[in-house]
């Protein structure tokens, strides 16, 4: 069995910005915050952390203060993934010689390449670094979904240890689990199917939901890991409604205004996001209050 870079649950950091760039005081806060409920691993740069509208200096900043800031307590996994295979494989070397400790690496977007493509493109950035990698698929953002057979092939290099599985598709999950077996750990990258995608062999989730509820998710991953699927279950649904408020618009626009709302200040979306409408802040608000997160 390859590497495990994590078991459990991983938070896809927002992102807090202010006037001069990144708000670092708020971004320890909330990696403190992470830390204090036992989170499992911290993604940064992410879809979750707008790196599409981040410069190359925030992105470099940003990493390495999350590094600091761990000081290797869990692992610090970092967002490098573009749809320049050039710039991909820039952004991971970066990011291994500031220290991370995996990198997630989204499908090409917009150009929308073959599944051919997919396997040059992945191959070539795991060439160049040698830090564990995360496949990301989410197609409802790239247009391009990573095939089952396609992880297959990926799951042959050594480095490539993981996906991250956003696609919704929970049969395609199922036949990434059958076809890869131990060669390719899968995280759920979706809040509302941790359960489904643990059941099927699945080793945690990397989450927006804990962004404001750590201790929930963890929870539910651990409650999966020792084989209780029925109290796991309970929880998931249980955070049901709250895990649609936070998707009721484009993430990360719900979060950052949830993080907001509980007191940090994480600032608004940068364009081209905007911030929440105020009819989906209130529904959002009380959902706050009635999960007792402040």
């Amino acid at each position: 069995m390859k590497k495990c870079i994590f078991k459990g649950c991983a938070t896809a950091l927002a992102t807090p910005f202010n006037d001069s760039g990144v708000n670092f005081s708020e971004f320890e806060k909330l990696i403190n915050f992470q830390l204090a409920h036992g989170i499992n691993a911290l993604v940064v740069c992410g879809t979750s952390g707008e790196a599409s509208t981040m410069t190359k200096d925030e992105k470099a900043q940003t990493i390495k203060f999350a590094v600091e800031c761990t000081n290797h307590k869990v692992p610090v996994i970092v967002g490098t993934g573009s749809n320049n295979t050039a710039e991909a494989i820039r952004q991971s070397k970066l990011a291994e010689e500031l220290g991370a400790d995996a990198i997630l690496v989204v499908t090409p977007y917009y150009n929308k390449t073959t599944q051919v493509g997919l396997i040059s493109h992945f191959s070539a950035i795991a060439n160049c670094v040698s830090l564990p990698i995360i496949l990301y698929n989410v197609p409802s953002r790239t247009g391009v979904n990573i095939l089952p057979k396609t992880c297959f092939e990926l799951s042959k290099i050594d480095n490539i240890v993981a996906i991250k599985e956003a696609s919704g598709n929970i049969s395609q999950i199922a036949e990434i689990s059958r076809l890869c077996g131990d060669n390719l750990a899968i995280y759920s990258g979706n809040d509302d199917q941790i359960v489904p995608t643990m059941a099927l062999g699945g080793l945690g989730v990397i989450s927006v939901l804990s962004n404001i509820a750590p201790k929930a998710c963890v929870d539910i991953t651990s409650l999966c890991l020792c084989g209780n699927i029925k109290e796991a279950r309970k929880l998931q649904l249980e955070y049901l409604p709250l895990i649609n408020a936070l998707f009721c618009e484009v993430n990360p626009i719900p979060v950052k205004a949830a993080l907001n709302m509980i007191g940090y200040d994480f600032g608004i979306p940068r364009l081209p996001l905007v911030e929440m409408s105020n009819e989906n802040k209130i529904v959002l608000e009380e959902l706050l209050k009635n999960y007792a997160i402040s």
